[in-house]
């Protein structure tokens, strides 16, 4: 079970990373999976949408950096908090009446594989 876990944890990882290049390389065809309408055009919108996906590359190189020098514990916390983000995502597109689709589907299956993941990285490191 662990070499699972740690596999969905690198899944997971790269899968941000590659969303947050997508982010960076074209923002507005990134932004129409999210679940919200596109921003409003502008010259700015596109560096506002690349943040996101400078954050997002932060966040699995953060999950990539723990599973190299951290312990299966620490790897499991740090999926337990990064997992704050779909979470925070679903609500969100919830909030806003976008689609329910992508914040069920996508931002709140997400969170619920990598809570799972975190579960059983720890459990596994002992």
């Amino acid at each position: 079970m662990h070499g699972l876990a740690i596999g969905l944890a690198l899944f997971l990882a790269l899968a941000i990373i590659a969303i947050g290049t997508q982010y960076l390389v074209n923002p507005r065809a990134a932004t129409r999976s999210f679940g919200l309408p596109l921003p409003e055009s502008g010259a700015n919108i596109a560096w506002w949408l690349r943040l996101k996906g400078v954050r997002d590359i932060a966040s699995g190189l953060a999950v990539l950096a723990f599973m190299a020098w951290s312990t299966p514990l620490g790897v499991g916390i740090m999926l337990l908090v990064e997992a704050v983000i779909p979470v925070g995502d679903m609500l969100v597109i919830l909030g806003a009446k976008g689609s329910t689709k992508s914040a069920f589907g996508m931002h709140g299956a997400t969170a619920v594989l990598m809570v799972l993941t975190a579960v059983f990285v720890m459990i596994g490191g002992h």
